[in-house]
């Protein structure tokens, strides 16, 4: 096995020079499908498996909804669909939640049906919202016992799902919108049916490799009519094309076998290049009455502006003549406002303008970001359309602009229609907009704690005030129309893009959160709701929008550095001792402007913590905490690229661990950088690597200095190769050492800090681990679900490695244990590790007090095979106090013991349940060999007095 995977990798090394251009294009989905295969073989030979991770929150803020199905005989019970974070049920009205899809292949949710009578739930894989992180499902699954069980139904190439309906009348009569690939063209997307229960399906509707279907309804009372919404849709990592003349409305009168186009010329629906996403909802009270929304992507006319200011969409089309009439009072007023610099001023503006040598765009230049790129809003966005004959004719129901989508259409647009009353309709967008009559106007209806940003709605069939809404911040429900609203958020489903380690005590958890801000919060965290009595969640809010990078000032872990979206970061105190530092790098006045990725790099220096690296298209460095940023470099990426995704941008800094000054930089474009003067000098180190992928990430490490691993990513064109390379000589040469990963972007890639040939390994499938320098790996933790891993700390005093994953939170693993998995170590039968020593709580000996924490010690052990296995726990006698027989499987095991002693051992304990202070010594006997090591109890009040124990502290008390 370790010769074919040498060979493996030598392979792979050989063509890294000559991979071309497959690389770049999608990847198959055989191989995708062999790879789910091949990764749940690796789950089941895993020498981890055993390793378990705890969950430590964060749950508050939730995570993006996709879809909900409510049992319209009892509303309490429904199941939500997150979108990277799998299936969840409740019975009490989302007081809590239990996953019901964690043993399928993902947790990539796309839609969902439920059959209530029977029990029956399809589940459509794949998000449809065409964001940055929607990742690609494998089709459609389904389960006839309420999701403790499921089997595959097919269409695995379909990648994203958008709508999933059973029929009322024969729950084996299915259909499916499929919207297909979202980086690349496929023929699997449009309309699908099956009328067996998923055991075969016929595409009847399909347009073309770039259209597939979004939204579907059916008529009540004639499951005969199906209306299809199609949708042309494209992206790259540069561009996204969110609308074309293909996307309309079709119906269906046979069941969906044949189709008809009923919004084309002529029928009142707009047609043509500004086709974006369409939403469709048929009215249960009148059937013939369609309710549907469109993404209009037609720029508004222009309007004039009646504040009396400049607006930046004012200065993006100036002309010379436009500029040289601008009025200096009010263009300052604008510069003021906008922050530039503070030598600018209106006056040079038009002088240097009218002399040709800035162009009249100056000033809309200066602000150019990504920001500022999505939030101009030029189109017309939100349109509600009604049909009232079933289809044949559309009309308007608006005459003003709705402006709920801003530039977001792509990421929203559906509508919903009161099954008690036609006109009450609901569109879900950046607000989640009410309309009671029946479209001519709609109001916000988000009230306080409702995230914005909206997927999904439910109306009570029995009660319309009562509704049920996802959005990017979870649950939320409401009895009186959105009056109030409450929060339904135990679940954890956290979207972390970051996570960061602080080394108090006990050391803290920091992360960025897709649309849901900063947070940090104790690593000891267990999530209950203990914390309504007090008002104090665990974990607090240090930054909005979508949550970034965290860096921590470590010589005091209260200093903090975090940000939002296209590199707008900030110095901050969590003490609140000085007031926030806005750190964002600007380009001249009539430069060429910076470049920021959706999550900015930025790095403080371990060897220096007031010096902070960051990265646009440039490099730069502050000497001083932020306070001034230094651009040190030119253009580190391959160019701007035209489109309206900024790209051609830093995606990575690494520094070494062994050397200051050594620096890496990973791009967008696929380019690595080396400097080894501290960023004044730059050399591309990734020309023999496959070209123009995104740098996920770059690790230098700790053991050689001209050792670093890179791993780079092809998400962004569909392509699942798990691409991940070493360097021995800072770049000079590379090997792949993707060894046996299954086909799963990489995101993260560290190496261990005690055993060298330890690296772990996150990827859009989970956690790797290989204790041979990436020759073999093994899936790392069996209670992990498997959700994508973007990002990977390890805190080295209390040796725990930390998990931010995107779609169910941070998960926390000590790894102790692991680090003892050598090729010695597995050479053996059996043997047990080091037990760390346990402080006995208040009470040991006699039990414990309610709400008092009942300690316990964790006891690790290797077998070669598994099998029975027995532990013991004696005292210095030699006697007898507690015999376990664990389950025990071949590899790592940890038995957690929780000191109790069995009674009828109870050997000269007196009343004695539990183990007091003293030493004892834990036995296991497995694989036909008994290894034995000690297990020191001391006590609560040492470790008070003298912060964790005293040497030489008095045994008296031992159960001898």
């Amino acid at each position: 096995m370790m010769k074919k995977n040498k060979l493996f990798a030598l392979a792979l090394l050989g063509s890294a020079s000559v991979y071309g251009q497959a690389h770049l294009q999608a990847g198959s989905t055989e191989s995708r499908m062999e790879g789910l295969k091949k990764r749940t073989a690796l789950e089941q030979s895993s020498l981890i498996k055993n390793i378990k991770f705890r969950n430590v929150g964060p749950t508050v803020m939730s995570g993006r909804v996709v879809d909900i199905d409510v049992n319209p005989a009892n509303s309490i019970e429904f199941y939500v669909a997150y979108a990277t974070g799998g299936l969840w049920y409740t019975n009490n009205n989302g007081q809590s939640f239990t996953p019901v899809s964690d043993t399928l292949d993902h947790l990539f949710m796309g839609d969902i049906a439920v059959d209530w009578k029977s029990n029956t739930i399809y589940l459509g894989t794949g998000e449809s919202n065409a964001s940055r992180s929607t990742y690609a499902g494998t089709g459609v699954y389904k389960s006839t016992d309420g999701g403790k069980t499921w089997q595959y139904l097919g269409l695995p190439d379909s990648h994203h799902i958008g709508k999933v309906i059973i029929s009322p009348k024969d729950p084996n009569t299915v259909w499916v919108a499929a919207i297909g690939h979202l980086y690349s063209p496929n023929k699997e997307r449009g309309i699908f049916k099956t009328t067996d229960g998923g055991k075969t399906w016929a595409k009847t509707l399909y347009i073309d490799d770039k259209t597939g279907g979004i939204d579907l309804d059916i008529d009540p009372e004639n499951p005969n009519n199906v209306y299809a919404a199609m949708w042309y849709r494209t992206r790259t990592p540069w561009n996204f094309e969110e609308g074309g003349p293909s996307s309309g409305i079709y119906k269906s009168t046979d069941g969906g076998t044949k189709w008809s186009l009923i919004s084309g010329a002529g029928s009142g629906f707009p047609t043509g290049k500004a086709g974006g996403r369409i939403g469709l909802s048929v009215s249960v009270q009148n059937p013939q009455l369609i309710f549907a929304v469109l993404d209009n992507n037609d720029n508004r006319p222009s309007k004039k502006d009646t504040s009396g200011k400049y607006s930046l969409l004012e200065f993006r089309k100036a002309t010379k003549e436009d500029f040289a009439k601008l009025d200096e009072k009010k263009l300052d007023e604008f510069l003021k406002e906008n922050r530039f610099p503070e030598d600018i001023n209106a006056k040079s503006l038009k002088a240097q303008v009218a002399e040709g040598k800035l162009k009249p765009t100056v000033v809309a230049d200066y602000l150019k970001n990504g920001n500022t790129d999505m939030l101009v809003n030029e189109v017309k966005g939100a349109e509600v359309y009604k049909s009232s004959d079933g289809g044949k004719s559309w009309t308007k129901t608006h005459n003003n602009f709705i402006d709920a989508f801003s530039s977001y259409g792509y990421y929203m647009s559906e509508i919903w229609v009161s099954p008690k009353d036609s006109n009450k309709v609901v569109i879900t967008g950046v607000p989640l907009s009410l309309s009671t009559d029946g479209g001519k106007t709609f109001k916000n209806i988000g009230g306080n704690g409702v995230h914005s940003d909206h997927h999904v709605v439910w109306f009570d069939p029995q009660n319309d005030n009562h509704m049920i809404n996802g959005n990017d911040g979870g649950i939320n429900i409401t009895y009186d129309l959105g009056k109030n609203w409450i929060k339904a958020n135990s679940a954890s489903v956290g979207q972390f893009y970051s996570v960061a380690v602080d080394d108090a005590r006990p050391y803290n958890v920091y992360g960025g959160l897709q649309d849901n801000g900063v947070w940090y919060g104790p690593s000891t965290n267990v999530e209950n709701t203990a914390w309504y009595a007090t008002g104090e969640y665990p974990y607090k809010n240090i930054g909005g929008g979508d949550g970034m990078m965290v860096q921590v000032d470590t010589r005091n872990n209260a200093t903090y550095y975090a940000g939002s979206q296209f590199g707008m970061y900030s110095r901050s105190s969590k003490d609140r001792t000085a007031p926030s530092l806005p750190i964002h790098p600007m380009h001249k006045v009539g430069e060429v402007p910076l470049r920021y990725n959706w999550e900015t790099p930025i790095l403080l220096s371990r060897f220096n913590q007031d010096i902070l690296y960051m990265g646009s298209n440039k490099f730069h460095r502050s000497l001083n905490k932020g306070e001034t940023m230094e651009t040190l470099s030119g253009d580190l990426t391959k160019g701007y690229k035209e489109g309206d995704v900024p790209f051609g941008t830093t995606t990575w800094i690494a520094e070494s661990p062994l050397k200051f000054g050594l620096l890496y930089v990973g791009t967008d474009d696929g380019l690595i950088h080396l400097s080894r003067n501290g960023g004044y000098d730059w050399t591309t180190i990734s020309d023999k690597l496959p070209q123009d992928l995104w740098v996920s990430c770059i690790t230098p490490s700790a053991f050689k200095d001209g050792r670093v691993y890179a791993s780079l990513n092809g998400y962004r064109f569909d392509n699942f190769s798990p691409y991940l390379f070493v360097s021995e000589d800072f770049g000079g040469t590379w090997k792949a050492i993707n060894g046996n990963l299954p086909p799963e972007p990489i995101n993260s890639v560290k190496e261990d800090p005690k055993n060298e040939n330890i690296l772990y390994v996150g990827t859009d499938g989970g956690l790797y681990m290989s204790m041979d320098k990436g020759l073999s790996y093994m899936p790392f933790g069996g209670n992990l679900p498997r959700v994508p891993v973007h990002d990977i700390a390890i805190q080295q005093r209390e040796n725990d490695i930390v998990l931010g994953t995107h779609g169910r939170s941070i998960y926390i693993a000590n790894l102790d244990a692991i680090q003892k998995l050598t090729p010695a170590l597995v050479a053996k039968n059996a043997e047990v590790f080091d037990i760390k020593e346990v402080t006995a709580s208040a009470g040991t000996g006699r039990g414990f007090g309610r709400g008092s924490a009942r300690p316990s010690a964790s006891i690790a052990y290797y077998v070669k095979s598994g099998g029975p296995a027995t532990i013991r726990i004696k005292n210095t006698k030699g006697e007898v106090l507690n015999t376990f027989t664990p389950a025990t499987e071949a590899g790592l095991n940890v038995f957690d013991y929780d000191l109790s002693i069995k009674q009828s051992n109870n050997v000269e304990a007196g009343l004695a349940s539990t183990l007091t202070p003293g030493t004892y010594t834990v036995e296991v006997e497995a694989g036909g060999t008994t290894t034995s090591k000690p297990l020191v109890v001391k006590s609560a009040a040492a470790r008070d007095r003298n912060g964790g124990g005293a040497p030489g502290e008095s045994e008296e008390n031992e159960i001898k």
